[in-house]
């Protein structure tokens, strides 16, 4: 598959996730404050697991990712097995806070993580076998600068923001 196809099929996924998001958001669906009759009240640690998914969000973020993590000399399978590394570790790291916060937001990071491994699998599979970790990080890059349709991880965050927001009102 090449770049062009890749970048494609991404932008496709991204817009019916985007679509589907909005959709669900604007069903006026209700976060519970968790007040109790002790006075005890949930939203701060509500808004805590969304700040906390916001940055799980950044750090998954392929652009972000490869910076960190980029190290000279690797293969391309190298690189790969490192990228799926980490993001699998910051998404366990932060599973906890799908208590604090409502379906869409849990399934819309879900999907983000998944799409972002997905698509690290795709361009890793494209590459030649001699291929160097510095390759597929620059092809990983020219296939996020070429999504159409935003990012994925950008319409995960207003996703997030937006939920954040309704909690504070």
């Amino acid at each position: 598959m090449d770049t062009a196809t890749i970048s494609l099929v991404i932008s496709i996924i991204a817009f019916i996730i985007s679509v589907s998001i909005f959709f669900i958001l604007n069903k006026k669906q209700k976060v519970i404050a968790g007040e109790g009759s002790e006075g005890f009240s949930s939203r701060p640690l509500q808004l805590q697991a969304y700040e906390r998914l916001v940055m799980l969000s950044e750090r998954i973020a392929l652009p972000g990712l490869i910076s960190r993590i980029n190290q000279p000399g690797l293969t391309a399978k190298q690189m790969q097995l490192l990228l799926l590394e980490n993001i699998k570790q910051e998404y366990e790291y932060n599973m906890t806070q799908q208590i604090y916060v409502s379906p869409v937001a849990w399934e819309a990071v879900k999907n983000l993580k998944e799409q972002t491994m997905l698509i690290v699998n795709q361009v890793a599979a494209a590459l030649p076998n001699e291929a160097t970790g510095n390759d597929l990080n620059r092809v990983l890059l020219d296939v996020m600068m070429k999504q159409q349709k935003g990012q994925l991880h950008a319409i995960v965050l207003e996703a997030l923001n937006y939920e954040a927001r309704k909690l504070m009102k």
